[in-house]
């Protein structure tokens, strides 16, 4: 079950568990999608991996099995990816 993370590792950015906004990795590294497009360029900072939407659980989903509160932020913050 996807955890639903509720920030942006980058920026910081609340996403709502029913954000469109939100990208994930395979890991669940989440990131809001400017930072994802502008910054990161589609991989993701932690292991390479393709960033996409992630998936919006149903509010009755949502319900019996709610989105962590656990915010994950990089310190350091996302460095633009090269060219």
């Amino acid at each position: 079950m996807l955890e639903l993370r509720p920030n942006c590792e980058c920026c910081d950015k609340d996403l709502a568990p029913e954000s469109r906004e939100a990208m994930i990795c395979t890991f669940e590294c989440t990131f809001c999608a400017d930072c994802a497009a502008d910054v990161l360029k589609g991989t993701c900072p932690n292991c390479a991996g393709e960033l996409v939407r992630r998936p919006v659980r149903t509010a009755a989903a949502l319900a019996r099995h709610p989105a962590s509160t656990k915010r994950v932020l990089k310190a350091e913050g996302c460095a633009p990816k090269a060219a």
